[in-house]
């Protein structure tokens, strides 16, 4: 049996985050996860913005950040285009696009330094709840071994088990997990360099395609839909539009990747007595866009003050549910004001869509975010004003 503080289940940005912090503050930290590579398969567009970098305090580095944004292109149904670029806004707020791969890695080995210590290709196969922790039951290249911890961070994604043998509910209903697909490409053509590109309607029921470029002529080419709106899988929705788009006429994958997203909004109780939920698993997700690399190293952040906080006077429910308090004032505010746009959006057809694109035109934008395009959108159109006239 080997002991420790506070185990992490899951290194991807969350865990990481919630591992870092949680060293930091002085706990004796393992990071577990069941792959050999961190970082691989990556499961996400790999967007960010800065802003959201900055308030996390970390700095971008080459090694790990592939295209600076240069602005945003939103294209409806009838090709109408919508632009946001840097050259046409008064304040711009640009992003990065990542190499998941690379800052996963790189997000680890802060926690490394921190003092966390990293097992990788480690399965958790089960847990056990006992007077004063958890028993952390794991499988290790064949070999079976046991953890004894304080506190257990459950970070392991959306189809995670560990929340769920804990008794807590999963973060999101079966009609609210988006199926997502897609290729990493090249000999991809853009219209304008640095742009992300996302295309609506029923191209994607539910969701949206986008083209993240990555540099030169590669590019993240996916898309995500809600399945009980679709009539066909995810992958023969990008494969027709990859079959139909004329920047994409000449390119060719080389990386496939799929998955779920959870897009219902935060669990409603993310912790219990010795166990936090952070990330994907406890639904700290943007619902419009689907993003959650900022929004989950957020939720690890402030897990990991909280548990290492925790190890120090007392790991019940009572005092855990700081983290709880701390997750919803940091991340409520935007994931219930975008659950509402997703929703609004869920109900328009394609030409309700193309009708929005054309009142777009001749906008002024200040800045690049999505924020901005919201507040447009209930400029423009009397339904939105109708149902989201509260956003802002």
């Amino acid at each position: 049996m080997i002991e420790t503080d506070v185990i992490v289940v899951g290194s991807g940005p969350a865990g990481s985050s919630a591992a870092k912090h949680a060293a930091l503050g002085g706990a004796k930290v393992i990071l577990m996860d069941k792959k050999s590579e961190i970082g691989s398969p990556k499961r996400c567009a790999e967007g960010v913005s800065i802003q959201g970098l900055e308030k996390l305090g970390i700095e971008p580095s080459p090694r790990w950040v592939t295209q600076e944004i240069q602005g945003v292109r939103i294209q409806t149904p009838d090709k109408t285009d919508v632009w946001l670029t840097k050259d046409e806004v008064k304040l711009p707020e640009a992003g990065y696009i990542l190499e998941r791969k690379v800052f996963d890695k790189h997000m680890a080995m802060d926690a490394a330094r921190a003092g966390a210590e990293i097992k990788i290709k480690t399965l958790v196969t089960g847990i056990e709840k006992i007077e004063n922790g958890y028993i952390v039951e794991t499988e290790c290249m064949g070999e079976k071994i046991d953890y004894k911890c304080k506190i257990l961070i459950a970070a392991d994604g959306p189809e995670g088990h560990v929340a769920r043998w804990a008794g807590l509910r999963p973060a999101a209903k079966p009609k609210e997990m988006e199926s997502g697909v897609q290729y990493e490409m090249c000999n991809v053509e853009f219209e304008r360099p640095g742009v992300i590109e996302f295309y609506l309607g029923s191209c994607a029921p539910g969701g949206y395609v986008w083209i993240f470029p990555k540099g030169d002529d590669i590019a993240n080419v996916g898309l995500a839909i809600l399945p009980h709106k679709a009539e066909k899988t995810a992958k023969e929705y990008l494969d027709d539009f990859v079959a139909k788009s004329p920047y994409l006429k000449n390119a060719q994958a080389v990386e496939m990747n799929v998955g779920g997203d959870p897009v219902g909004g935060m669990t409603k109780k993310l912790y219990d007595d010795n166990i936090l939920v952070v990330g994907d698993a406890a639904g700290q997700v943007n619902p419009l866009t689907g993003g959650g690399i900022i929004s989950g190293m957020t939720g690890g952040m402030c897990a990991g003050q909280v548990a290492a906080q925790a190890i120090k006077e007392d790991c019940s429910k009572k005092f855990l549910k700081q983290y709880d308090e701390m997750a919803h004032a940091e991340l409520d505010h935007e994931i219930k004001r975008y659950k509402k746009v997703q929703e609004y959006l869920l109900t328009l057809s394609d030409d309700e869509l193309d009708s929005i694109a054309h009142a777009f035109q001749g906008e002024s934008f200040e800045k690049i975010s999505t924020t901005e395009i919201v507040k447009k959108l209930i400029k423009v159109s009397p339904k939105a004003l109708l149902k989201l006239g509260k956003f802002i």
